[in-house]
């Protein structure tokens, strides 16, 4: 069984429970408008073609940034990166929190762009098909 992955999101965490001053700096610094989420929990960038686009996110945990990696299989991304010495933090809602084996987090996703899949790689068997 084949299945595709490629890093989506580059995404900004900030610990706030609200994004206005970081929204007015990474736009100002990003040359960009800010579209914000209903919710107030993530902030998009206009204007950005292609992936990976970059997000701010609200969370409770210290800042970092972290990738989104898209892939049409997430059960069989999640075992390939496990054989590569990753491992499954937690699910949420309908992702999945891999840490790499050097300590940084990043999420599985479905599928985010509109030109999916682009150049994501393809995988067979955990292996580059």
């Amino acid at each position: 069984m084949t299945h595709k992955s490629r890093i989506s999101v580059v995404c900004i965490d900030c610990q706030t429970d609200d994004l206005s001053q970081a929204t007015a700096f990474w736009s100002a610094m990003l040359g960009k408008k800010a579209e914000p989420d209903e919710e107030g929990k993530y902030v998009a960038f206009d204007g950005h073609t292609g992936h990976p686009k970059v997000l701010l996110q609200a969370v409770d945990h210290e800042p970092r940034v972290h990738l989104d990696i898209e892939t049409d299989d997430k059960e069989a991304e999640c075992e390939r990166l496990k054989g590569l010495g990753a491992k499954e933090v937690a699910r949420l809602k309908t992702w999945i929190v891999m840490e790499a084996p050097t300590g940084h987090r990043f999420c599985l996703v479905g599928p985010q762009g509109d030109d999916w899949p682009g150049d994501a790689a393809t995988f067979e068997g955990g292996m580059p098909a």
